[in-house]
């Protein structure tokens, strides 16, 4: 069975072109714009597939649309917010605070999962399409990508996420708040030298969602517990320091990095240094034999 069975939904095709990754493809039409429920429907598509077990190791993310990824929040679905039944403003005040911190945690779904999402980007990115993609382990951008935060045009402060990760992204506060504060348009070249895109792809839309397909049947040729791994730790690493990420490392590989020595006679010598994964030992073998190696799923599927 694919593991993408059963998991495309209303604006949301989902594919496996290769073993082990999923083609998620947004397709809103005409502009991929994210109401309530396609925003609800995006996070539930990435919990449920960890939620599942299934052996998914890398995603692609991108837009069936030829002209642009996403033009943001559907402006007409805003009436979402408003609660007329409130009795009085506090009240109404409380209930727009848990529906953004609501949709808040739907966009950074794809952040909570165990494997990378690779975001696939072309055309136009404007509003939340910044906050979905900045969400995303990495970022591929079509060299006709361009992008911009549209929030103060709508008389808004960008409340998803970009506002946040941007400076964080790029390491270039004077330049995140200059985009932010303005609304202008910024490049696929510019976003490239600000650190936002880790590759400009020449040509669109095929070109570019071949590029990420291609790194993602790399990333999920290799042992998944150490990519998620990998994950979890460098996530951790951009809110804390030095000192508490390579504390939090220590956590979690004596963790995850167990097996009983005596079955191995002699032991290994990487196994005399410390308890080594499964993986690992596949790892070494597949080297040795210089074959490509075959890890087991993260967790047993609950299907």
């Amino acid at each position: 069975m694919s593991i993408a069975e059963g998991l495309a939904s209303k604006w949301i095709s989902v594919s496996e072109p290769t073993p082990h990754v999923l083609h998620v493809e947004l397709c809103r039409k005409p502009v991929n714009a994210f109401s309530a429920e396609f925003w609800r429907e995006y996070s539930a598509l990435f919990d449920r597939i960890t939620r599942e077990g299934r052996d998914v190791r890398a995603v692609v993310l991108s837009s069936t649309l030829p002209k642009l990824f996403t033009a943001g929040i559907d402006m007409g679905d805003l009436s979402a917010v408003q609660n007329p039944e409130a009795p009085d403003a506090a009240r109404a005040s409380l209930s727009n605070f848990h529906f953004i911190t609501e949709f808040q945690s739907a966009i950074g779904a794809v952040e909570r999962c165990r494997f990378p999402v690779i975001a696939a980007i072309h055309g136009t990115v404007i509003g939340l399409g910044l906050d979905i993609v900045a969400a995303c382990d990495i970022r591929y951008g079509a060299d006709n990508a361009q992008f911009t935060i549209k929030e103060v045009d709508a008389g808004l402060a960008a409340d998803i996420g970009i506002l946040g990760y941007l400076p964080k992204i790029t390491g270039n506060h004077s330049l995140a708040r200059e985009l932010a504060y303005t609304s202008r348009i910024f490049t696929a070249q510019e976003a490239l030298h600000l650190g936002f895109l880790s590759k400009v792809v020449p040509g669109g839309q095929s070109e570019v969602i071949k590029a990420a397909l291609d790194l993602a049947c790399v990333i999920a040729q290799k042992s998944p517990l150490a990519v998620s791994g990998t994950k979890r730790i460098m996530t951790h690493a951009r809110d804390h320091s030095v000192q508490e990420n390579l504390e939090y490392t220590a956590l979690w590989n004596s963790s995850a990095l167990q097996t009983n020595a005596s079955c191995f006679s002699p032991a290994p010598v990487i196994i005399l240094i410390f308890p080594s994964s499964k993986d690992v030992l596949e790892s070494l073998r597949a080297t040795k034999a210089k074959v490509n190696p075959l890890f087991n799923p993260l967790v047993k599927s609950k299907l």
